[in-house]
């Protein structure tokens, strides 16, 4: 089993910046990342680390975001800068467990970029 708790979400100017963070507690992880859904839209990947240290990013946010942290500590942040209107979206945690690679899911926090 894992829970994920997700933070540091917000309301922000276009350009402006957000750092979201999750904790995560239970089975030894794989990887740790976040999603996004916007309204009408589908669940998008937007960042992801592995155990490794790699990391993958959406083509819409590469050179914006940075995603951070490590799966030992059950801990994976989000640095968003220069946000965008389009980055409006309810932000996942997620994690993979490492037996079985379960996928587990945060409750969402909501991050908004608005003038």
């Amino acid at each position: 089993q894992v829970q994920l708790v997700e933070s540091g979400g917000g309301l922000v100017q276009p350009g402006g910046s957000l750092r979201l963070s999750c904790e995560a507690s239970g089975d030894i992880l794989s990887a740790l990342g976040w999603y996004r859904q916007a309204p009408g839209k589908e669940r998008e990947l937007v960042a992801l680390i592995r155990s490794d240290g790699s990391t993958d990013y959406a083509d819409s946010v590469k050179g914006r975001f940075t995603v951070s942290g490590e799966t030992a500590k059950k801990t994976v942040f989000l640095q968003m800068n220069s946000l965008e209107v389009e980055d409006t979206a309810i932000y996942y945690c997620s994690a993979r467990r490492a037996l079985g690679n379960r996928i587990y899911w945060g409750q969402g926090t909501q991050v908004t970029v608005s003038s």
